[in-house]
């Protein structure tokens, strides 16, 4: 709880009133609250008495972590992710309980002789062949993939993804602009597809994830079949609109293969430049969760809100929340208008119980 909110033990003591020794004798299990400063703890964090009582749950490994920018990042911030990612797991277990979720396909490639093979080998093997896709977030949670909002404003903190066992997870700052998160998307299905039995981080693990999402986002033959050559910036801007990437991107990706020449390259990168990492002209409308919001209305139908789930998990209902952050339309109670904006494969989702 203390690292979920971003705090050092020195600040949960003075949080809670006690010493910093009390509270390094709460977390090593040496000593427990007295009734009076149980009840500070729960009126200080939101976080229900329950959830100090209950199992252990499962933090992940920061090696296991697919981070970006490490050195960039704080210890807190990491911490932060961290600790949703353990919630976040709780939550998985108690869905997966009750619904058939779809099969995980998420093949090793950590074989190919390149991050570009790599996507391209992806591509065949889903069957989708260079054509542009529509929706990553509906793709990825067809193949498997626990999509969840990592609820972090901060720039440093992009996107991670881990694997639960036999199950990839994957975690979107949805803070930033909706191509960002497309991008960060592709990104960590490369960790997933490439990194899976070595560390997901460093430099080399980031630049392999990076040409992975490139080329995985924009297929060299789609994009020598399409794109423009030598584009002004305002053709950037508007081609952009064929494989949904933000023009950095797509600036990048006309460069790489060979469409674009140095200078004007550079030259694209300083008209871009005056709008700033944080916008991004003509954004695409976000991508947002299929998986989520049926499960939701499914337990709706069983009289089970949100507010429910909360409690069985003995989390506060806003990290419930936040997990779904700009994932569904609303924080709408049994979330049955958490649709998605735009016509939605079927799911392979099935309520199987409601114990």
């Amino acid at each position: 709880m203390r690292k979920r909110m971003g705090l050092t033990k020195i600040q949960m003591a003075w949080l809670i009133e006690v010493d910093l020794r009390t509270v390094s004798a709460y977390e090593a299990g040496t000593s427990t609250p007295r009734d009076e400063v149980l009840d500070r703890i729960v009126s200080k964090t939101g976080f229900p008495a329950a959830f100090f009582s209950g199992d252990d749950l499962v933090e992940p490994h920061p090696d296991a972590a697919s981070f970006r920018a490490m050195s960039k990042m704080s210890a807190g911030q990491r911490d932060m992710a961290l600790s949703q990612g353990a919630i976040a797991n709780h939550l998985c277990s108690f869905i997966e309980k009750r619904f058939d979720l779809p099969m995980v396909d998420i093949p090793d490639l950590s074989h190919e002789p390149t991050p570009e093979a790599a996507s391209e080998t992806l591509r065949q093997h889903w069957g989708i062949g260079v054509l542009p896709i529509n929706n990553m977030i509906h793709l990825l949670e067809s193949k498997g993939v626990r999509i969840f909002s990592l609820a972090i404003d901060a720039r440093e903190v992009d996107a991670f993804s881990m694997w639960r066992g036999e199950t990839p997870m994957m975690f979107l700052n949805t803070y930033k602009t909706s191509e960002h998160s497309r991008y960060d998307a592709a990104h960590e299905l490369g960790h997933l597809a490439l990194h899976r039995h070595s560390t997901p981080h460093g430099r080399d693990a980031e630049q392999q994830a990076d040409r992975f999402a490139s080329s995985f986002l924009m297929p060299r033959g789609s994009v020598l079949a399409q794109a423009k050559r030598n584009p002004t910036f305002g053709d950037l801007v508007e081609m952009k609109k064929i494989w949904k990437v933000s023009v950095a991107a797509l600036n990048y990706r006309l460069h790489a293969a060979g469409m674009t020449s140095d200078w004007l390259y550079r030259r694209l990168c300083i008209e871009l430049a005056k709008y700033g990492r944080d916008r991004e002209p003509n954004e695409i409308q976000r991508e947002t969760s299929q998986i989520l919001p049926k499960v939701f209305a499914a337990l709706h139908e069983e009289n089970i809100s949100r507010s429910d789930v909360a409690e069985a998990l003995t989390i506060p209902r806003s990290e419930l929340e936040q997990l779904m952050f700009g994932l569904t339309f609303a924080a709408i109670e049994g979330g049955k208008k958490g649709a998605s904006p735009t016509k939605p494969q079927q799911a392979n989702l099935r309520l199987v119980g409601s114990n």
